[in-house]
């Protein structure tokens, strides 16, 4: 374990093997750092934060602040990293509140880029990409895989599904289904995206099943619950088409649509 002589770490912290501490940061109390993170110089870590191995962690992130939420009075809530994520500069992390469950989760080899905020209450899964200035709001759920594009912008409470994409400016204010891009100042569908489903191994047929449920939903013109039942249908065949139609079917908000 290495730990700068500038770096302010307090006694009650919990610090795992091979950790490097830079200079100038500071490590509060109730703060849980797991084994091999590196913490550049100038981060900011504190409140009820937990975080996992293998991290990285660039200059002036600022992890665990209280959440920007008027109704947050100073109840305990945790903000819980899981492990090998790179979280780039001036990244800000906020805890959870009472009212959201009091956690702000974050899972493992996600790569987040500098500037990005993410809110009180949110979770995040694994194997995501935001890019610089990528914005969440309190409450949003991202999927595994999906990647959000510099400067775009979650409206609270909004999920994200596995394999989305947004493109960069996207202002998000509905639910994005699996395996969907959207696009533009006030996001709008786009397709499907194939490129990030070829690389991630996905086949052909698997692809296929995929665009078709996709047209089943935006491009038939038909009311939602009518093509959740062909969805229905075709589910029978497809894993995939299953999990988009159980994520039209759990979503609390409209869909991007």
């Amino acid at each position: 374990m290495t730990i700068h002589a500038t770096a302010l770490v307090d006694p009650t912290a919990k610090i795992g093997a091979d950790v490097d501490i830079g200079a100038y940061s500071i490590i509060g109390a109730d703060v849980e750092i797991g084994d091999r993170t590196s913490i550049g110089p100038h981060v900011v870590i504190q409140g009820v934060t937990r975080i996992g191995c293998d991290n990285r962690i660039f200059p002036f992130a600022s992890l665990g602040a209280e959440p920007q939420d008027k109704k947050f009075h100073g109840e305990r809530s945790e903000l819980v990293i899981g492990e090998r994520n790179v979280i780039r500069e001036f990244a800000t992390f906020n805890r959870g509140t009472a009212a959201g469950g009091g956690v702000t989760r974050i899972g493992d080899d996600n790569w987040i880029m500098a500037y990005v905020h993410i809110a009180h209450d949110c979770a995040i899964g694994n194997h995501c990409v935001f890019a610089n200035n990528a914005t969440l709001a309190g409450h949003v759920q991202i999927g595994d895989h999906a990647i959000l594009g510099g400067f775009s912008g979650i409206h609270q409470f909004c999920k994200i599904g596995a394999h989305a994409f947004a493109g960069m400016g996207s202002l998000i204010n509905g639910d994005v289904p699996p395996f969907v891009v959207v696009a533009g100042p006030y996001a709008k569908p786009r397709g499907i995206n194939s490129e990030g489903l070829k690389r991630r191994g996905f086949d052909a047929q698997r692809i296929a099943a995929i665009k078709r449920a996709y047209r089943t939903v935006y491009v038939a013109g038909v009311p939602l619950a009518e093509a959740s039942a062909h969805l229905a249908e075709q589910a029978k065949d497809s894993t995939d088409v299953a999990a988009l139609l159980d994520f039209i079917q759990r979503s609390e908000r409209s869909l991007l649509r």
